[in-house]
């Protein structure tokens, strides 16, 4: 099996990502696919002996939409062309609509009201065309494949809008004039809720950019080109030209291009040594000494002096092309909630087009003939007013900020679904040695019983502040140790643990994980070793030491890198923000749409209540709801 990141073109609203993913795992070959709004990512995992990346392509293309599976294609250079395209298409849009308001409303006359309303008819054709033309086109993809999204309610309200209105135009007088009923046309409503739909998708677009900043700032750390030494010269050189065993020069200031291993290093503070900024990687804010045989990794930066080193990893196999792997995975993926709300999104559209029908039914049958332009206009409100969008982009919003915001905190969460249980955590086991502590490697270890403690090695900075603050939260931390009880109690005193275990095996780790979960608790195991992997592995969400062993970091949900545990509450603490952040941007998102549709029908004429939201309010009403639930989980930013 294959798991592919990869990036999908046209996604405008979360019934769209819902139709995407609901494609992808339709095929044969497709484990599993998860599509992320936000990210304009679809997370695949596939069998490649049965399905290709090319026929996923097909596929997606049929329904309206696009995968980008070539290396010479750019997700993000069509994105700016989408956004540029966008910004053109919403400014054009608004001087159609300016312009149709002026003459719909008689503002600007041009010979009377048959000529206003072709001239409004005119005006808004060309705003169709030109700038809601996508709308219709997509729609009609969808209907072709019995599926809807945000795209069918635009068109069929805009279309319902405009048909309505052309009849009037020509035939108004000889149908509605001659039965006593009066008549108007409704051209700037139909170009007003493509220029607010227009804006709306602009203001998400600008919004939603700031929720992958954690990414661009990963991918910033790469240098694009590398001093290669080769013939005693040195030359730049691009850095997809880099092959394993190329010897590359990097001087302070430089940022590290490739994984590897110093071969000669120097500066004017230590012979043989030069200073490496890895606080973008590990979170150690003092330089780290580099000298002969010790390993760099991209994306750091030489604070002093300057090395020659051997190229190990390259591309996609450097540790920080595997982090920004992590990151983008886990932004893809989804929580258990998120998995409802796309359910509910996949049978929204055709729901709301069903209330819009039952709407014109029930005003034409109550009202007749004579409120025939009522039920038509509150029909096409419904289907403006209807908003998908913010309840679908209500959880990944949140997620897609919390995973970035842990990301720049140290944190690697693998997955949403680990993020989402960090928050239920009420009890900690965690390793002594490696995890807590830091041995002292330089002594002999034949001798080590009859050195002191603080000898054999040194609690982490910040250890026992991280303990007391957890917890402070109401969490049980027990450490678990090999080491004999001596040790085992004096460090778990230093750290202010109350419940320690000493000489325990894996077996003892893992039975202690069982223990607390047979006790009811939600357990969270943080440890660094091969002899940690069982009880990770089986804890409700295991976190792993950046430091430590690559099986225990498999094994792991979360990997903290650096030595600073402080990042253990933080974590758990954003963990809560984010769960309470979903909870109000779905509670807002259900409240708005249950309050809004009923609004728009006209539902208070019921109760003698002469009010009722029209359509060109109700498209800009769509806008803001969406636009609302993306800035609000942005505050997530903020969170310590």
């Amino acid at each position: 099996m294959e798991k592919r990141t990869l990036p999908v073109v046209g996604l405008a609203c979360s019934a769209c990502s819902a139709n995407v993913e609901k494609k992808l795992n339709s095929l044969s070959g497709v484990k599993s696919a998860s599509v992320n709004l936000l990210a304009r990512t679809a997370l695949v995992e596939y069998d490649a002996t049965e399905i290709s990346l090319e026929k996923m392509k097909s596929e997606v293309n049929a329904i309206g939409y696009d995968l980008v599976i070539e290396s010479n294609r750019s997700a993000e250079a069509i994105e700016r062309r989408e956004l540029q395209l966008l910004k053109q298409s919403t400014l054009l849009s608004w001087v159609f609509a300016i312009l149709c308001m002026c003459v719909s409303m008689g503002w600007l006359n041009l010979g009377g009201k048959a000529m206003n309303n072709q001239v409004a008819l005119l005006l808004a054709l060309a705003n169709f065309v030109v700038c809601g033309r996508g709308f219709f086109v997509k729609s009609w993809q969808q209907l072709r494949h019995a599926s809807a999204n945000m795209d069918t309610l635009v068109a069929l309200s805009t279309g319902i809008a405009f048909v309505f209105s052309a009849f009037n135009t020509f035939w108004g007088d000889a149908v509605w004039s001659v039965r006593g009923i009066e008549w108007h046309t409704y051209f700037d409503a139909s170009v007003m809720i493509i220029t607010f739909v227009l804006t709306g998708r602009l203001l998400e677009e600008r919004a939603k950019s700031e929720t992958a900043g954690s990414i661009r700032q990963l991918m910033g750390l790469a240098p694009k080109t590398a001093r290669l030494v080769e013939a005693g010269e040195i030359r730049d050189v691009p850095i997809a030209t880099i092959a394993v065993g190329d010897v590359l020069e990097v001087r302070a200031g430089d940022k590290v291009p490739v994984d590897g291993i110093v071969t000669q290093a120097e500066s004017f503070m230590t012979e043989g040594g030069a200073y490496v900024d890895e606080s973008m990687i590990t979170g150690e804010p003092s330089p780290a000494l580099k000298q002969k045989g010790a390993r760099v990794l991209a994306g750091t930066v030489v604070s002093q002096g300057k090395f020659r080193f051997k190229a190990q990893q390259i591309g996609e196999q450097t540790a920080l092309a595997q982090i920004i792997k992590m990151v983008q995975e886990a932004q893809g993926s989804k929580a258990p909630v998120q998995r409802v709300v796309d359910r509910v999104a996949r049978v929204f559209v055709p729901a709301v087009a069903l209330i819009a029908l039952v709407t014109f039914l029930l005003w034409w049958l109550v009202g007749g003939n004579a409120a025939l332009p009522q039920a038509i206009l509150s029909a096409v409100a419904v289907l403006v007013i209807a908003c998908p969008c913010a309840m679908g982009l209500a959880t990944p919003t949140a997620l897609m900020v919390a995973i970035g915001k842990a990301a720049q905190m140290n944190v690697l969460i693998k997955d949403a679904a680990a993020l989402e249980s960090l928050k239920t955590v009420n009890a900690m086991v965690i390793d002594k040695t490696g995890t807590l502590t830091i041995p002292n490697q330089n002594i002999d270890f034949t001798k080590a019983d009859d050195l002191p403690l603080e000898m054999r090695e040194t609690l982490k900075p910040h250890a026992e502040e991280a303990m007391t603050e957890l917890q402070n939260m109401g969490i049980e931390v027990y450490m678990m140790s090999g080491d004999k009880d001596e040790a085992a109690r004096y460090w778990a005193e230093k750290a202010g643990i109350k419940h320690y275990r000493s000489r325990v095996l894996p077996q003892d780790k893992e039975n202690m994980v069982r223990q607390l979960q047979a006790e009811g608790k939600r357990v969270a195991m943080v440890g660094d070793g091969i002899n940690d992997t069982q009880a990770l592995a089986l804890a409700d969400v295991g976190i792993a030491m950046g430091r430590g062993t690559d099986v225990a970091m498999d094994a792991a949900q979360a990997t903290l890198m650096g030595d600073d545990l402080r990042r253990l509450p933080q974590a758990i603490r954003l963990s809560r923000k984010t769960t309470a952040m979903i909870g109000q941007n779905l509670f807002w998102a259900f409240i708005y749409n249950v309050v809004c549709i009923p609004l728009a029908a006209g539902v208070p004429h019921l109760f003698g209540i002469n009010f009722q939201i029209t359509p060109m309010w109700a498209s800009a009403l769509m806008a803001f709801s969406s636009v609302s639930v993306v800035l609000n989980s942005l505050r997530l930013k903020l969170a310590k």
